[in-house]
């Protein structure tokens, strides 16, 4: 059983282009698709397996319905942050919320059962540097360079150090791992 008084850290686990884009102007990703990786999911299902909640903001969550038909994250608790809670009723799989960040995350932390998963977007990202709320990024960098978009760390973000843990390759995608 798990020992309720322990607390599960925030990680953001994001790719981002050679020019700091998490995604096109319009939200898209498909610039992601023909990256040369390691062959397999770069890593991403031994993430996943470490993740107990998933946290999202409302833009990101709405381009990730896009991408599949079904909703990849149905199998662990799934947190979308809106401003408008009457604009969304109720979706399977998902619980919207307004709360603050500085409620909701202790909370999460608490309750989940492996690490809480920033997605995004550069909104989000923003907000919980504000906060100091979160603990690591594993950054995927790709070898693309966009020259417009939504970027990871959008004009506003506190300014921040980093402590490189570790560099991992995948093809040609540098997994850069920080602790914040």
């Amino acid at each position: 059983m798990k020992d309720t008084k322990s607390r599960n850290k925030t990680v953001l686990y994001i790719a981002m282009s050679l020019d700091g884009y998490i995604a096109l102007p319009d939200g898209s990703v498909d610039w992601l698709y023909d990256v040369k990786g390691d062959g397999g999911d770069n890593g991403y299902a031994d993430f996943y397996d470490t993740v107990g909640t998933v946290l999202m903001g409302r833009l990101t969550y709405e381009e990730v319905l896009k991408l599949s038909d079904d909703f990849p994250y149905a199998g662990k608790p799934c947190y979308v942050l809106t401003r408008s809670l009457t604009k969304h009723q109720q979706a399977p799989h998902v619980t919207f919320t307004d709360e603050a960040l500085s409620e909701l995350v202790p909370r999460l932390q608490e309750q989940s059962e492996g690490a809480v998963w920033l997605v995004g977007g550069g909104q989000l990202v923003q907000a919980f540097m504000r906060e100091g709320l979160l603990e690591e990024a594993i950054i995927a960098v790709i070898p693309k360079v966009l020259g417009q978009g939504i970027p990871l760390f959008p004009e506003g973000t506190p300014p921040s150090t980093f402590e490189l843990k570790e560099i991992e390759r995948r093809g040609d995608i540098i997994m850069l791992h920080y602790h914040i």
